[in-house]
């Protein structure tokens, strides 16, 4: 079986800037640094010949490329916090492509995502914080920025558990236009 998703992988510059975020909170299990990612798209555990339907019916996205920026910082888990992340501005051609990744899914007999669409990249798992910890880190760190930087592609990737930190892999690539 083969566990997916689709997300955008931010550049090295972004990823550093990720890194300096990641210190001062308890209970906190932070994200290692090659797993940053903006999801666009959960799949979830698929066969192989799901695997090639996925693949291609992202082969089929047409968006064109643009400029992202992750700023600000929040928290998953009203009373009780469960992930730290930083936020990425949403902005109409981010929105447009992950319609389109959604569109595509839906159409190939994936997706069952009821939540809206919050544009994020997690930092980090939290076990036992307290809310007033998740508060304050959040109101240090809220001023919080990277990029813009370009986004001239997005991936499918294969999620490995294992006992310490998931290994994600890409299966495919996919390139955005350049209109």
């Amino acid at each position: 079986m083969h566990r997916l998703f689709v997300a955008i992988a931010p550049p090295p510059p972004v990823i550093d800037a990720l890194v300096d975020l990641q210190t001062g909170m308890r209970g906190a299990r932070w994200i290692p640094d090659d797993n940053f990612h903006l999801t666009l798209a959960f799949i979830g555990e698929t066969d192989r010949h799901g695997l090639a339907e996925a693949a291609s019916a992202l082969s089929g996205v047409a968006a064109p490329a643009f400029d992202l920026k992750l700023s600000g910082c929040g928290y998953f888990g009203d009373r009780k916090p469960r992930a730290l992340w930083a936020g990425a501005t949403a902005t109409p051609a981010l929105s447009h492509l992950q319609s389109k990744v959604d569109v595509a899914l839906r159409r190939a007999g994936f997706l069952d995502e009821k939540r809206k669409f919050i544009p994020h990249v997690t930092l980090a798992y939290l076990h036992g914080a307290a809310k007033e910890d998740a508060e304050l880190f959040c109101a240090v760190h809220g001023l919080f920025a990277a990029g813009p930087f370009p986004v001239d592609e997005f991936h499918l990737f294969e999620s490995h558990l294992g006992s310490e930190a998931a290994h994600y892999e890409v299966v495919s690539t996919y390139s955005l236009s350049s209109m």
